[in-house]
């Protein structure tokens, strides 16, 4: 009965503390946030297919709106994987007007070097070449894209971070321009939903978004514009997915 007694306690104090936290979710936009650029900076979210925005980034895009960034969206395909490009591309502006990005911020690339195919790897280079170029247009002082696991491990995804990582690395990215990446969690992790947000505040990153209720609704709204890609199991990855709460991301 002692253990039992001991242990309810310990419950009813962890709980207590994440609702706490989850209470003070809109202070919590980040931690650590001096590597930020300020308000009015833009921020370029760079993604591989159309769904890629709502279904891995919404935290990302929307905590960023509340810093009173500008952000547009560069997408490298159309997501014609299954013949459906022309689809994704309005589902895409749809999501993105949800999230309050209008059309004139949206990029998509249809281009054979870039096919949505996981089975393709596209060419570092390449990739790095039309970001690059995008990226001095745009006069963009923040990129946020993968990071080398790209949350799914798709070969699209990852082939982003690779040109990003390239682009830092020879020192090619224009002066003042920052890159963040959205961490990979294991699947554990990544089907917690909201409950991840204890592991996400002790495990280290440099940014933290986390969605308060009403911008969860936002979240979920934009994802339900793809409706190409609404199969079931999308359905309990909109209910469980950390990700549709959650970014960390870390700085190149």
């Amino acid at each position: 009965m002692e253990v039992l007694g001991l242990l309810c306690v310990f419950v009813a104090v962890l709980v207590w503390g994440f609702l706490r936290a989850w209470e003070n979710a809109e202070q919590m936009t980040t931690r650590g946030d001096t590597g930020l650029p300020g308000v009015g900076s833009r921020a370029l979210l760079v993604i591989a297919h159309p769904d890629d925005e709502a279904m891995f980034f919404a935290p990302t895009v929307l905590g960023l709106a509340r810093l009173k960034h500008l952000v547009s969206v560069l997408c490298f395909s159309t997501g014609n994987y299954y013949n459906q490009g022309e689809i994704r591309k309005k589902e895409l502006l749809q999501s993105c007007d949800v999230l309050r990005i209008p059309p004139s911020r949206v990029t998509i690339i249809d281009s054979r070097d870039f096919p949505d195919d996981p089975g393709v790897r596209w060419d570092t280079e390449r990739v790095a070449r039309a970001l690059l170029q995008h990226i001095e247009v745009s006069d963009t002082n923040l990129v946020v894209t993968f990071d080398a696991g790209g949350v799914s491990g798709h070969s699209n995804h990852i082939a982003l971070y690779m040109a990003v990582r390239a682009l830092h690395s020879e020192g090619k990215l224009p002066k003042g321009c920052s890159v963040l990446t959205l961490q990979s969690v294991n699947v554990l992790r990544k089907y917690l939903s909201f409950l991840d947000l204890l592991c996400s505040l002790l495990y280290p990153q440099d940014v933290l978004f986390v969605l308060t209720n009403k911008e969860v609704a936002q979240a979920k709204k934009a994802m339900s514009c793809h409706g190409s890609q609404l199969l079931w199991f999308r359905h309990l990855y909109i209910l469980f997915s950390r990700y549709m709460r959650i970014n960390s991301l870390q700085f190149l």
